[in-house]
């Protein structure tokens, strides 16, 4: 038995309400960041990653097979280096079970690419209990993705609920019957429930997302294909929530061309202060560089410099519409020099989750993590201004984000 102290659940602005697309410069790992942050935001010791010490990241759209995805996330959610990360392969069902069965001060994170969506659970030792109701591990791979790269898929209504999801719940024999179920489209969710809750996912992230959908306790099912878990949460859990409203995807260009190459040196040299955000302050004078540079730009120095976080809000100082094609960058984006509070530093980043040309000097934002390209099969990860302007909904669009537990006439599909 495990308890949830907080949910935070992302959904990319762009596509329709119940059905999600990455943005451009979104992966797992970014998505799986967003998610996380908001659930770190709400722990009741306050302060982004108090207590975690073991991060468990289910998805089957990992960015890196080789080399891994730990340095990056943990980066980016705030976290030390040395917090352990789990990389799990799975879909719904695996999700449940990492967080039925992690220890207090564990994050799970579910994150997917197709519907787009990432759900982080964080596990303390107060909370809404979760204790495990039944698993039923089978196989029947109507989806397959082999080593070729290549998907498959055998779906059949008929085969999956005659000897697929239907035998597992049958064999769970669940005397209590489930209030949301994952991992399904909606109609097959309805044979299995009363009244259960559109999900805008059905990866793994959507056992997170379910989680966060409960109004009181309640068993959660998540199923894929022949495999089932069910988890009874006994009340529900404190939600975060960043699901900004759904606007229509950007129309961009893709410029071929060569792969643009990367300097692995330069890739490390840049790696913590780009990815967690943080200046260089001067060890003689304290004055901030961002990057950080090797003679302090006060003082002229050559001591050395320590690393401190830097503000995650500012102001548009000036920005610049890019429209000249480059391959490898869709355009066109926008550039935005922004004078982050209170410190009086300034950087440039791109601008992220708005239709280039829509973002002004003055407007305020926020600095999130994206990634910035893809150089020599490496993703190369930063940060960029997410105006608060685009969290606005679009004309005639609902000013208010419909919840993940919210109804939806066709449900998921």
């Amino acid at each position: 038995m495990s308890r949830i102290e907080t949910v935070g659940t992302y959904l990319p602005p762009w596509g329709q309400q119940w059905r999600r697309e990455a943005g451009p410069d979104e992966d797992v790992v970014t998505l799986a960041v967003a998610a996380g942050r908001a659930a770190l935001s709400r722990h009741p010791a306050g302060g982004a990653g108090a207590g975690v010490t073991t991060v468990v990241l289910v998805s089957r759209d990992l960015p890196l097979l080789e080399g891994g995805n730990s340095a990056p996330l943990l980066a980016g959610l705030g976290l030390p280096d040395d917090v352990q990360v789990v990389e799990q392969v799975g879909g719904a069902p695996a999700a449940l079970d990492a967080v039925v069965a992690a220890a207090p001060g564990t994050l799970v994170i579910g994150a997917d690419l197709v519907p787009a969506g990432a759900a982080a659970a964080l596990i303390g030792a107060d909370g809404a209990e979760a204790e495990l109701v039944g698993r039923i591990v089978r196989s029947l791979p109507i989806r397959s993705r082999g080593a070729d790269g290549i998907g498959r898929d055998y779906h059949d209504p008929r085969l999956e609920s005659q000897r697929g999801g239907g035998v597992a719940v049958e064999r769970l024999g669940l005397v209590e019957p489930p209030v949301v179920v994952a991992g399904v489209a909606l109609k097959q969710a309805r044979a299995l429930a009363a009244d259960p809750p559109a999900l805008p996912v059905t990866g793994a992230s959507a056992a997170l997302f379910a989680i966060g959908a409960l109004t009181g306790g309640g068993v959660v099912l998540a199923m894929e294909q022949a495999s089932a878990t069910a988890v009874r949460v006994g009340s529900a859990p404190v939600v975060r929530r960043d699901e900004p409203a759904a606007r229509a995807p950007l129309t961009l260009t893709q410029t071929p061309g060569p792969e643009i190459a990367i300097s692995l040196a330069a890739y490390e040299r840049a790696f913590d202060s780009k990815l967690r955000w943080a200046a260089g302050a001067c060890d003689g004078c304290g004055t901030l560089a961002f990057p950080p540079r090797y003679r302090c730009i006060a003082c002229g120095s050559e001591d050395g410099w320590s690393l401190t976080a830097l503000p995650r809000a500012g102001s548009v100082y000036s920005v610049v519409n890019v429209h000249v094609p480059v391959p490898g960058l869709p355009t066109p984006y926008s550039l935005a020099i922004v004078e982050l509070d209170e410190v009086g530093v300034r950087a440039l980043v791109k601008v992220t989750g708005a239709p280039a040309g829509t973002t002004s000097i003055g407007d305020r934002g926020t600095l999130v993590l994206r990634r910035v390209a893809v150089r020599s099969g490496v993703p190369d990860y930063g940060y960029a201004l997410l105006p608060d302007a685009s969290l606005s909904a679009p004309d005639g669009a609902d000013t208010e984000p419909a919840p993940a537990g919210a109804r939806a006439p066709g449900g998921n599909r």
